[in-house]
């Protein structure tokens, strides 16, 4: 059983910054996907990145690309979200999830360790 705990999630002005990370335990941290999701009140969960068990592939959606990065740190079992350049519309609670890597990976379906989330709010 793989539990996952985010954390980084806090109030920022349109344009900064913000790191999220999240920390894992149970299970093996290597051999699972990694990704994030978002979701705002009254939205459905939407996807916005997964990163590899080894690292090295990296996906995102569209509305983030050039502006988030995942990573991960397997000495450390805990992955991460650089969010750069945000937007008020970025503003969501951000869950990571853990699960096989796979070609469906925007699918929530696909992953099946969840997070609490963290908040996350731009503001204008």
């Amino acid at each position: 059983q793989v539990q996952l705990v985010e954390s980084g999630g806090r109030l920022v002005q349109a344009g900064g910054s913000l790191r999220l990370s999240c920390a894992a335990s149970g299970g093996t941290f290597s051999s699972n996907a990694m990704g994030w999701f978002r979701q705002d009140p009254g939205k459905e969960r939407e996807f916005v990145a997964r990163i590899s068990p080894s690292g090295y592939i990296r996906n995102y959606a569209d509305p983030v690309k050039g502006r988030f990065i995942i990573s991960r740190d397997t000495a450390k079992n805990t992955m991460y979200l650089q969010m750069n350049s945000l937007k008020p519309e970025d503003t969501a609670v951000y869950y990571c999830a853990a699960g096989r890597y796979t070609n469906n990976y925007s699918l929530i379906r696909e992953y099946d360790y969840w997070g609490q989330g963290t908040q996350v709010t731009v503001s204008s």
